[in-house]
């Protein structure tokens, strides 16, 4: 099954389904030399594992990862570093009903057609659970990163039409780890926690926005057609599930502004021209300015409810009305969070080492 390979000089290949016995990731072209541990990975794991509160699924994994190769006595060796998680509480009993009822919102219909086979626990591959490889092999990137003073951080910015105000940087830093719902506007939180409770109760779900940002990005990295910057990482993003829609910077609200306020005017800064405002979201033509880059991807609620919705058993060819039960998340922004911020470094860790930037030569030994 190809595509399941995502970069260029710094790539990610994952593997697994959400109810099989493991999942994981492959990661080529970490350079040789990176202090690395378990540790380093789990972190970003421990946030994006189910569980943790009643606003994810109650399905309790403990995610612990294991690496297998590209490490030796604490150092990557610049072979492939592969790591796995293993399944420890899947639980597939609700999904043997409707092995033959495609489930609305869901990829079942569209597996079913290309392929003629697939994997109907917990949604198999295109299980929300694939991202752990996404997430583990994001923990490397965003180690990389750090030795260039590269910081990436997410927060959920909207929930069931509830908006955060506009926040500093160090307060989302700060706040973003104080609630479940990864809102850096305690207010907010309040009332999105609220929405997210009547969405359960009523056996439904909500979607929202989260907003990644990363800051300390150099300028120039990022190829001026095809292999734009926020060209990758538009498709880093929409290449999560449930994610329907990206924007860079003003985004959409560009389309309503005019010339003279969309711009970024360019002042001296450190005997350094540089870009003002930041509008463009920390990228132009494709090339980053050295500011931070700012983007915002909208997820669609939760497809799997309780309430009643149409269908078809693809055994008799008959509708039928289908009720989706087992342990699902009322809302996936929250845990999204990791995942587009694992997203975001990997598309900045592949630019930097293309563009020679991040090396052998630049790693703490």
């Amino acid at each position: 099954m190809p595509g399941n390979t995502f970069g260029a000089s710094f790539r990610i290949t994952t593997w697994g389904e959400s109810h099989g016995k493991a999942l994981g990731v492959v990661v080529d072209g970490v350079p040789a030399g990176l202090e690395l541990s378990e540790n380093d990975i789990q972190k970003d794991l421990d946030r994006r594992r189910p569980g943790q509160s009643d606003v994810s699924t109650p399905r309790s994994e403990y995610d612990t990862v294991e690496i297998l190769s590209g490490v030796f006595e604490g150092l990557t060796t610049g072979m492939p570093v592969s790591m796995l998680v293993w399944n420890r509480n899947a639980d597939s009993g609700a999904y043997d009903p409707i092995r033959n009822i495609p489930r609305p919102g869901h990829a079942d219909f569209c597996y079913s057609e290309k392929y003629g086979i697939r994997d109907h626990r917990g949604g198999g591959r295109s299980s929300g659970r694939e991202t752990i490889g996404r997430v583990a092999g994001g923990a490397v990137a965003r180690k990389l990163l750090s030795i260039a003073g590269i910081d990436v951080f997410a927060h959920v910015i909207e929930l069931g039409n509830i908006r955060s105000k506009k926040l500093t940087y160090e307060e989302i830093r700060a706040n973003v780890v104080k609630n479940h719902l990864r809102c850096a506007d305690p207010k907010a939180a309040e009332k999105m926690l609220e929405r997210v409770n009547d969405a359960r109760l009523a056996g439904d779900s909500i979607g929202g926005i989260v907003e990644i940002i990363a800051t300390g990005v150099p300028a120039g990295l990022g190829e001026p057609v095809f292999e734009k910057l926020d060209a990758d990482i538009a498709c880093a993003m929409m290449g999560i599930g449930a994610v329907k829609g990206v924007e860079i910077g003003a985004g959409f609200e560009c389309s309503r502004m005019k010339g003279s306020q969309m711009n970024d005017p360019f002042v001296v800064n450190t005997e350094k021209a540089i870009p003002d405002n930041n509008n463009a979201g920390g990228i132009i033509g494709g090339i980053s300015t050295g500011l931070p880059i700012i983007c915002r991807i909208a997820v669609k609620p939760t497809p799997s409810i309780s309430k009643l919705q149409r269908s078809v058993d693809t055994n008799t060819m008959k509708e039928i009305d289908i009720e989706i039960h087992g342990r699902h998340d009322p809302t996936i922004p929250p845990r999204m969070v990791p995942v587009a911020e694992s997203m975001m470094a990997l598309v900045l860790a592949d630019h930097m080492i293309r563009t020679a930037k991040i090396g052998p030569d630049s790693l703490v030994k």
